[in-house]
């Protein structure tokens, strides 16, 4: 697996790869994601809209599309199953990762996925090439394959505080896990899904918004009391920085991350 690459490797290969803006904004930020990329964006990238290209049947933010609509999405994105796809954001969630998560769960090789490390912050600070123009899109027809083992549900979730199957690892701050700070959302309860563990996603990153090496990241899980020989299942406010431990967790052992796709926006609202 290539999960991430760097901003010298994507200069390099900048003609071979499709490469995607895939910027997100809690919803009390005040910032347009699309109107950013309008104005910058790294040179041949094709802006990634989270919340417009997620299921849009569902009243909980962001959800995983149908397959057949992911397959629509990605044919008008100009995206062929045989591309190299690099993903980066220019967001503090670090939302490229919830893109890398869901090509892969819809079947795209994982060889094939990979995050910009250090994202757009990086690129800007190393004077990469930027644009505002937009590339033109000639419209494929990509073929999707969903690995369901990668998703888990509300019941599931339940259940697993009985039967502990799986290790529930939330990604939220410390205050918001505790319940001490109040969520983004409107009309959600603060708190935990009780059982679950909490890793803040900011330990995994270093001050210039790399992740940090494999050996640094199985520390943090260890000193947080993930057993690193025990299933995970990674959740978080609405399943975006959940994404982000389910990249580090792949960067340790290879695999493909498992996802509580309600996350705290479906679970905390009973």
């Amino acid at each position: 697996m290539k999960q991430l690459v760097s901003t010298e490797w994507l200069e390099k290969n900048l003609q071979k790869v499709k490469v995607l803006d895939a910027t997100w904004f809690l919803p009390n930020s005040n910032k347009d994601a699309y109107e950013e990329y309008n104005i910058i964006h790294i040179k041949n990238s094709i802006f990634f809209d989270l919340d417009k290209f997620s299921n849009q049947n569902s009243k909980l933010p962001h959800m995983l599309p149908s397959k057949l609509d992911w397959e629509q999405i990605v044919s008008n994105l100009g995206i062929n199953n045989s591309d190299h796809i690099v993903i980066y954001d220019n967001s503090d969630v670090f939302s490229s990762c919830r893109v890398w998560y869901t090509f892969i769960y819809f079947g795209h090789d994982n060889k094939l996925v990979s995050v910009l490390d250090g994202n757009f912050k990086k690129w800007l600070n190393e004077s990469r090439p930027i644009s505002k123009e937009k590339i033109e899109i000639k419209k494929t027809s990509y073929k999707a394959k969903e690995n369901l083992s990668m998703i888990v549900n509300k019941d599931q979730v339940k259940k697993n505080i009985l039967n502990r199957k799986f290790q529930l690892i939330d990604a939220r701050s410390k205050e918001r896990f505790l319940g001490i700070k109040p969520e983004p959302r409107k009309g959600l309860k603060s708190g935990h899904i009780e059982g679950s563990k909490n890793l803040p996603f900011h330990l995994l990153l270093n001050n210039d918004r790399t992740l940090k090496k494999k050996e640094e990241l199985l520390s943090i899980f260890k000193n947080n009391e993930v057993a690193l020989n025990k299933d995970m299942v990674f959740t978080c406010g609405s399943g975006v920085t959940a994404c982000i431990l389910g990249l580090a967790n792949s960067i340790i052992n290879g695999k493909n991350p498992t996802i509580y796709d309600g996350s705290w926006a479906e679970y905390g609202l009973e």
